[in-house]
């Protein structure tokens, strides 16, 4: 019984883990309010609605964003990390 319940435990522990880097990606197209380029953050009012995520050295497009503020974007991000920024 003990060696059943340890190994349940483990498999679930293992599943857990594997969910860590569910992978979805969340696309916001709208305008972009603004950027700061001391913390990286963006703003992208999408609706009505303000949306502020944050630019990592790997996201694609980072060296543009400063350029694309006032003008429509399609962001895409996991997680509040921008993975990708462009004009749309």
């Amino acid at each position: 019984m003990k060696k059943a319940l340890a190994t349940l435990a483990l498999a679930s522990l293992a599943l857990g883990s594997a969910y860590a880097g569910c992978g979805k990606v969340v696309t916001n197209e709208g305008k972009l309010k603004s950027f700061d380029a001391s913390t990286k953050a963006v703003v992208v009012v999408e609706g009505g609605k303000e949306v502020k995520l944050t630019l990592t050295p790997s996201s694609k497009g980072a060296e543009e964003a400063e350029g694309l503020v006032g003008k429509k974007v399609k962001v895409d991000s996991e997680h509040g990390k921008i993975t990708s920024i462009a004009k749309a």
